[in-house]
């Protein structure tokens, strides 16, 4: 059972996080050498008319006074406009948000699905070949970089093979021929609810790729986690007892071994997936993917500073949120932890 000071300790920490995140983000944005009245007013705009505007948007008011109602607008829901597009910045993420959720589950799921089997496999085989080409496989996969596992992909199964589209949701000829009715924003499952399947396989197709890089480095760490852990608890002297005792190693490894060794398989799932969430922006931006990573990429090419508050706002909510669900988690299945030990 979870403690009331355990969780009241790990919430305050993660809003003291959130708090520090979007103050040192509002004041260094402000600090940036650039003039927002400009970029909202346009190049071509007169010097009275740029006035206007700064001071139509508080950019003529002390920074604290700035801050306040920023933080007035944050708790109405309210990120303010975009300075390039004037389009509403709560609107542009409603759009993009579910691009880059649609991106990153696909690619964790498909980390897990490979991770945790792979990884059980390999701590039920130590040294064999299968354990060290995996072993070899996701150091590979950690160390290289995230644009260059993209490029790779793009060069042998575009360029190459031809075969995979090379970015985007969907083909250009699909979108108009075959376009996708919006209901939750997630392509592939508007496509589904409305039977679109051209639309669906297609976009299935852009997916595979830019899930498969996001995919990468979870996948390489939870592998070598579950593997680890397995070997740990397999190594267990009560281990060494169960097997004197007769135990059938199908037994061993799923009623002794497997317990003990997912609690820090699962802790680290959530850690890489938190990861993935704030990492996926080179992804985007190489797929042209139309998420919020490119959406702030954008945004700091053109020095749009209203989004780049927004996603990194979200993107801390969203990595503060799935590892406070990750030390619930650890605390509600191991009392060291809430214990403090």
């Amino acid at each position: 059972m979870l403690r009331l000071d355990f969780l009241l300790r790990r919430l305050f920490t993660s809003l003291l996080v959130v708090a520090g995140v979007i103050t040192l983000a509002f004041f260094v944005t402000r600090m940036l050498p650039s003039d927002p009245a400009r970029t909202f007013a346009g190049m071509r705009a007169r010097p009275e008319q740029v006035e206007i505007i700064r001071s139509r948007l508080g950019l003529d008011r002390p920074l604290p006074e700035q801050f306040l109602r920023y933080l007035s607008g944050l708790a109405q829901g309210d990120f303010g406009n975009s300075l390039v597009t004037k389009r509403s910045v709560s609107e542009d993420l409603g759009i993009f948000l579910p691009a880059t959720l649609e991106l990153i589950l696909c690619g964790f799921g498909l980390a897990l699905l490979i991770g945790i089997p792979a990884g059980l496999l390999a701590g039920a085989s130590e040294q064999s070949a299968f354990d060290r080409l995996t072993g070899a496989a996701a150091v590979v996969a950690t160390a290289a970089p995230v644009f260059a596992l993209a490029l790779l992909t793009q060069q042998i199964f575009f360029n190459q093979l031809q075969w995979l589209p090379l970015n985007g949701r969907l083909d250009a000829e699909i979108s108009i021929g075959h376009p996708v009715t919006a209901i939750s924003g997630f392509l592939l499952l508007d496509a589904a609810l409305t039977g679109n399947w051209v639309a669906w396989r297609n976009g299935v197709a852009h997916l595979i790729l830019p899930a498969t890089v996001v995919a990468a480095y979870p996948l390489a760490i939870i592998l070598r986690m579950t593997r680890n852990a397995l070997v740990d608890a397999l190594g267990q002297p009560h281990m060494a007892v169960a097997r004197a005792k007769g135990l059938p190693s199908r037994t061993l490894l799923l009623r002794h071994a497997l317990p003990n060794a997912i609690l820090p398989v699962l802790t680290l799932a959530g850690l890489t997936f938190a990861y993935a969430i704030t990492g996926s922006v080179f992804v985007e931006v190489l797929f042209r993917w139309p998420g919020i990573g490119k959406y702030m990429a954008d945004a700091i090419v053109s020095k749009d500073f209203p989004p780049i508050l927004a996603v990194t706002l979200v993107s801390t909510l969203a990595f503060v949120g799935v590892t406070f669900c990750v030390d619930l988690l650890t605390a509600a299945l191991d009392p060291r932890v809430r214990q403090g030990r």
